[in-house]
């Protein structure tokens, strides 16, 4: 599906005289009978915006996750609605990032556990000690 604002040039708020001049001066007639068909009338032109929000936040999702379009496809019509994702070395960064986290949080937890089974351990010697003298 083609992003038809981004085709024709407009803002998605633009107004329908911006629509109509856009669609008017608009050389691809294929491109035209679209821009009628879905914003032609305020009903349609609602549906249509529901739809574009839906596949922005797809394409968005997509572009996080890596999942774009070859790059000898973007500008072509089955691209509109993924934006470029980030590059691998910013990607990398952030898993590197994640990572870092995720170390510092099992170290934590490992040096809790080791503290408390140490606690643990001389509280039983400790009760056994005890229990040796007093019995």
């Amino acid at each position: 599906m083609r992003d038809l604002y981004l085709r024709l040039g407009i803002a998605k708020q633009a107004t329908p005289e911006a629509l109509s001049r856009a669609t008017q001066r608009c050389p691809n007639q294929s491109l035209r009978a679209d821009a009628q068909a879905a914003l032609g009338s305020p009903e349609r032109r609602a549906e249509y915006d529901d739809i574009h929000r839906l596949l922005s936040d797809i394409g968005q999702l997509r572009a996080g996750l890596g999942l774009t379009h070859a790059p000898h496809w973007h500008g072509d019509a089955a691209n509109d609605f993924s934006p470029m994702a980030a590059p691998a070395a910013a990607r990398q960064q952030l898993l590197t990032r994640k990572l870092d986290v995720a170390l510092r949080h099992f170290q934590t937890r490992r040096r809790r556990r080791a503290w408390a089974s140490g606690a643990i351990a001389s509280g039983l010697v400790a009760a056994y000690l005890v229990g040796r003298l007093l019995g």
